[in-house]
């Protein structure tokens, strides 16, 4: 019987790496998340649903602003439907609406019952896009 050969221990020094990343990647590691701090994409600036604080006091905000936009008789139903998210010390609003005046109404709503709370009006009138499309 012929005695075992070990590998040479440089060879297997150089191909540490190449194992290392077969296995984190068989094993479903995400290699893009252990990427090292400040390589990460920027925040991005637009707040969507998912952001939605769950904090209580974040939560009575969105409630008491969507309460007050769908109490006002004036506004249409894209207005009343404008996504209200609050978090992060601030309340943002995004969608589309009729004209400048429901675009105002709306945040006006938003910003008495925020209080000090920033308010980020990032509603578009709906005018305003079928012009930028012709």
């Amino acid at each position: 019987m012929e005695p075992m050969h070990h590998d040479d221990p440089m060879k297997l020094r150089s191909k540490f790496p190449l194992i290392l990343t077969v296995t984190l990647l068989a094993s479903g590691f995400d290699v893009r998340a252990a990427e090292p701090k400040g390589t990460k994409e920027p925040a991005r600036e637009t707040k969507t649903p998912l952001d939605q604080s769950n904090r209580p006091e974040d939560l009575k905000i969105t409630q008491a602003i969507r309460k007050a936009v769908m109490a006002d008789d004036s506004l249409s139903l894209e207005a009343k439907n404008v996504q209200i998210i609050t978090a992060d010390g601030k309340v943002t609003l995004r969608g589309k609406v009729d004209n400048p005046g429901e675009k105002e109404k709306v945040a006006t709503h938003a910003r008495k019952s925020a209080g000090s709370m920033d308010v980020v009006n990032q509603i578009e009138v709906e005018a305003d896009n079928k012009t930028a499309r012709k």
